[in-house]
Parts: structure tokens; C-alpha cells; sequence
């Protein structure tokens, strides 16, 4: 086995550094220094300009577009592997192409699948990761998987904002366990659903409610908010059910197309993110949540053989 006294050394990707930095700042020690060299045609190269031989590695780089940011985190595993690194985590607060999770028409890929196949390869040991689309992902690897809840930050800033009458809803059927872990928390909160139809991508064609709303402060649940349009058509239909107000609190702010504007003139009071994506402008009706204690204290406690799971509030 690893031993715990083994040198602890966080990397970061250039497209999470702002995360990254806040993490190796709680944990107590500067970020490695890595070398990107970027090529006229595009092609980059990636150099760590420190030692890791022997040492416990943690690499912090989310996954969303452009895909640069996949090549490098595959990119930095392989280099650490062959400079004889001990342990190489890669610390991923938002792991793209989750979405892409099962053959839902014929001939496509299952994507999300292909990318654990690909950290595998290149000699991960070990994925830290926040709030999956789908829990199964975790069984597309064959390195163990830590995988985070940011009902660790949440839990807490609902407390805080003291809210009576309080429901919880999910804007899709497969966002009930998710919403229903806050509604067995919060005592006397009720829990309500919004079951949606597709018929193309980031198109929601119709949406029904199921359950009573009228007098109540609701919160939508979601891991992901993409263009907005189904937070913004369930917000709609809850108020006009008569709700006294809805927020959201969506982990990953992938925030693309139209998602500003439609925020701005939906009837939500406010959503609440993590900072796994940073956001690509500010919005009075926005406020991010630091996820980086939490990845901090995942960190020492993966590093020193304790449990995960004693970090998030039953």
C-alpha cells in the first residue's frame, strides 16, 4: 500500500487554475509548475517542470469545451506516469460528455464511457469527480472513483436563508432522488416534480407538474443548467401554480446559447452554482458557491486513507 508520508503535489490545468488555486491554498501549499508550449497549427505540448517521482499527484481540470481541456488532463496523466509519479488522481469538478451516458438511438457513441476508457489508458489511478449526471458513470471505470455531492455546500446556504414553506422540485423525472435527498433533509419540506418531454436537444416541447405548490418558497434541483430553458419553463409553470417564489441551485454552470438572457427574464429569484465552470459573465440573478474546501478536504483524506463519505451532511 501507498504510504501516507508520501509527497502530496497539486497540478492544475490552465482551465481550472481559478479552482485550483483556491484548493492548494486551503490544503496548505503552492500549485506545480507546468509548462504549456502552443504550436502555430494548434497542437500543444505539455511539460511538468518539477519532480514527481514517488509523489501522491492530484491534477484539477474540468472538462468542458473546447476539448483542449480533455487532451491536456490526458496529456499531464501520461507525462506523470512516465516521470515515475506514485499515485496520479485526476481531480475532474465537472466531467464532460456525461450526458452521453447510454445508447439512447442506434449507431451513437456512449461517450462518457469512452472518456474513462481513455484516463484509464493513459495511467490514471484514481477519479475525483462532483455530481455526475448519472451515478452509473462511476461503473464505466476500473480505478476506483470519489465521487463528491455538493449537497456539502448546499445543505448548509439553505439553512442559512431560513426559507418557510419550503418545497423542493426537480424539472425532470430523473432528477428525483437528487431533489428528494433535500426534501427527507429539510423537515416539514414537501417535494414536487416537473416531468418534461423532448423532442430535439435543449427543446422542451411540453412539461406537466405533479404536486401542489400553492404558498410555497420552491427550490429546483439540477446537477447541470445548459441553455436554461427547462429551469425557466418549470419556473414559469410553478409560479403561475401559485408559488410565493423558485430558485435553483445547479451544480455545473455550462450556461450555453441563450442561457443569460433566458435567466434574466425567467421568474426565478435567483440560481445557485458551484464554481466547477467558471462563469463566462455576472448576473445579478447568479451567485457561485466555492466548491474548493470541499475538493481541499477530499484531497487530505484520499492522500491519507480516510473516508470520503464523512465529509457530506446525512
Amino acid at each position: 500500500m501507498l504510504s501516507t508520508f508520501n509527497e502530496v503535489k497539486i497540478f492544475s490545468g490552465q482551465s481550472s487554475r481559478y479552482l485550483a488555486e483556491q484548493i492548494a491554498e486551503y490544503y496548505g501549499q503552492p500549485l506545480g509548475e507546468i509548462i504549456v508550449q502552443r504550436f502555430k497549427d494548434g497542437e500543444f505540448q505539455l511539460v511538468i517542470n518539477e519532480s514527481v517521482r514517488g509523489s501522491y499527484v492530484f491534477y484539477v481540470q474540468s472538462t468542458f469545451p473546447p476539448m483542449d481541456n480533455l487532451m491536456e488532463l490526458l496529456m499531464f496523466v501520461d507525462a506523470a506516469k512516465r516521470a515515475s509519479a506514485g499515485y496520479i488522481c485526476v481531480v475532474i469538478p465537472y466531467f464532460g460528455f456525461a450526458r452521453q451516458d447510454r445508447k439512447d438511438r442506434p449507431r451513437v457513441s456512449i461517450t462518457s464511457k469512452l472518456v474513462a476508457n481513455l484516463l484509464t489508458a493513459a495511467g490514471a489511478d484514481r477519479v475525483m469527480t462532483m455530481d455526475l449526471h448519472a451515478d452509473q458513470i462511476q461503473g464505466f471505470f476500473d480505478i476506483p472513483v470519489d465521487h463528491l455531492s455538493s449537497t456539502a455546500v448546499y445543505k448548509p446556504f439553505i439553512q442559512k436563508m431560513g426559507l418557510k414553506n419550503l418545497t423542493f422540485a426537480t424539472p425532470d423525472v430523473g432528477g428525483t432522488k437528487r431533489a428528494r435527498s433535500y426534501s427527507q433533509f429539510f423537515d416539514n419540506s414537501t417535494l414536487v416534480i416537473c416531468d418534461k418531454f423532448r423532442k430535439v436537444a435543449n427543446e422542451v416541447a411540453e412539461m406537466t407538474l405533479i404536486g401542489n405548490v400553492e404558498g410555497r418558497n420552491v427550490i429546483l434541483v439540477d446537477d447541470i443548467i445548459d441553455t436554461g430553458n427547462t429551469l425557466c419553463k418549470a419556473a414559469k409553470i410553478i409560479m403561475d401554480e401559485g408559488a410565493l417564489s423558485v430558485r435553483a441551485i445547479c451544480t455545473h454552470p455550462v450556461l450555453s446559447g441563450d442561457a443569460y438572457e433566458n435567466i434574466e427574464n425567467s421568474t426565478l429569484t435567483e440560481i445557485i452554482v458551484t464554481d466547477t465552470i467558471p462563469l463566462k459573465k455576472q448576473s445579478e440573478k447568479i451567485k457561485v458557491l466555492s466548491v474548493s474546501q470541499l475538493f481541499g478536504k477530499s484531497i487530505r483524506h484520499a492522500h491519507e486513507f480516510k473516508s470520503i463519505n464523512s465529509l457530506f451532511i446525512k
